[in-house]
């Protein structure tokens, strides 16, 4: 009973003591710390060494941050206490650390306050404080429902090829394929690429990265009413933009690698069309592939980069400058080609306060890619495509490399654990903090005349 009111106290006076978007900065940043204590422990490595503090701390951030980038190979290298500890880091961070202090409030039976509900509604981008607490309930129990409907599919397919060792592998990767996270457990940075045209496996692991980069916002919405008719201007656009971007990826890669003998080029056209859409759908944040990358062609990795700078949806698990973003601006420059004033989509005009944030957070999602690059420039002998595709894929909490993280010196890797961590947190937390501190001008000046173009 003490230790249980300790810890009520201890979320209490953390929900107190730090502004929202500190709460949630802190608290992944605590749970990336716990990681790297707990990977440098000799007990989660397979040969009794565990990590140096960098490659624990690299490991750790990119589970909690759901990334994927990993400078040690996750199956051969951790034992199951190790990879234990990563699917742990993992889920946290997939289902966000407010979310999962709420379970545990509700657990020990302590009375979620309103500032902790302020921190929830931060934390999962909820327009109001109210059903925070219901909402939070229904994610962890949606989450779990569908991890495990897509682990018990991969453990039945796995079984007869791995035994007991498939269920484990089953529901592990399922949870990974769920965060959008890209770490998996066949070792030697192979990924999935032993199963490129094996159908069961590409569909049901794509459909767990899609329903994860969806957002729970869509997910709750398509299940509530089933009609799009019916759905929110948020859940039509969302599903719209990924239904295009996956579309049009699959057909750019299939197009582009079709002929390349490294790649799609020795595959049935089954395999062809399978390992296009499952390279589409893993570029929204998840980190997997079942071709190699590092074999595509340079107009291929240009555009990947390019989708993985796009990301996933809003309140998803996946990173990016999500696809609404995108979408907001496209429709603002829409607007001003044709000459009308408002922004519009699906009916509905656009408030020029959401285009600012828009604009906003795609253009400090850019300076950070530029400056970042330019840095891992000067301290990483590569090429600048490798490099520009290894800070897009950390920011955007992608995980797929172009075979350089292993090879990654200390201060690059500090660089990406700052990316990476910048990615999942503080870009997101830098722009709800400028959208919502509103402030009015105590004098409004004339209006200025600027030629642009």
């Amino acid at each position: 009973m003490r230790l249980r009111n300790r810890f009520a106290n201890l979320l209490h006076l953390s929900a107190w003591k730090f502004t929202p978007y500190q709460i949630l900065a802190l608290g992944f940043a605590g749970l990336i710390m716990i990681g790297t204590l707990l990977l440098m422990m000799p007990i989660t490595a397979v040969n009794g060494q565990g990590l140096s503090l960098v490659d624990a701390l690299f490991t750790a951030t990119s589970a909690v941050c759901i990334t994927g980038l990993v400078v040690v190979d996750t199956g051969s290298h951790f034992n199951l206490f190790g990879q234990s500890v990563i699917i742990f880091l993992i889920q946290i961070g997939g289902l966000g650390i407010m979310t999962m202090a709420t379970l545990m409030a509700l657990v020990i039976g302590r009375k979620i306050q309103l500032r902790e509900r302020l921190v929830m509604q931060e934390a999962l981008n909820h327009m109001t404080v109210a059903g925070v607490v219901r909402l939070t309930q229904s994610i962890i129990i949606s989450t779990l429902v569908i991890e495990f409907i897509g682990g018990t599919i991969l453990a039945i397919r796995w079984y007869p090829d791995l035994g007991l060792t498939g269920i484990y592998f089953g529901y592990w990767h399922a949870v990974s394929s769920f965060c959008n996270a890209g770490f998996d457990l066949f070792g030697n940075f192979h990924s999935l690429t032993n199963y490129v045209d094996d159908t069961i496996i590409n569909l049901t692991v794509t459909s767990l990265i899609i329903l994860g980069g969806l957002g729970f916002t869509v997910i709750f919405d398509v299940w509530n009413h089933r009609k799009w008719q019916d759905f929110s201007l948020h859940t039509k656009l969302v599903l719209f933009t990924t239904i295009i971007l996956l579309a049009l990826g699959t057909l750019v890669i299939l197009l582009l690698e079709i002929n390349n003998p490294a790649t799609l080029g020795t595959l049935s056209w089954k395999g062809k069309i399978l390992a296009s859409y499952f390279q589409s759908v893993t570029l929204r944040s998840a980190g997997y592939n079942t071709v190699s990358v590092v074999d595509m062609q340079d107009a291929t990795i240009f555009f990947m980069v390019i989708l993985m700078f796009i990301g996933a949806a809003p309140t998803s698990t996946g990173g990016g400058i999500k696809v609404t973003t995108m979408s907001i601006l496209i429709a603002a420059v829409w607007a001003l080609i044709r000459g009308k004033n408002d922004a519009e989509i699906f009916q509905r005009r656009i408030s020029q306060r959401l285009i600012y944030k828009a604009f906003t957070l795609v253009f400090l999602s850019t300076a950070l890619v530029v400056i970042v690059t330019m840095m891992m420039s000067i301290i990483q002998s590569e090429s600048f495509l490798k490099i520009l595709f290894e800070v897009v894929s950390a920011f955007a909490t992608v995980g797929l490399s172009l075979g350089i993280t292993s090879t990654l010196t200390m201060q690059g890797k500090i660089v990406m654990i700052i990316t990476m961590f910048a990615g999942r947190v503080g870009l997101v937390t830098l722009a709800l903090a400028l959208a919502l501190r509103t402030k009015r001008a105590k004098v409004q000046y004339p209006e200025g005349k600027i030629i642009i173009g």
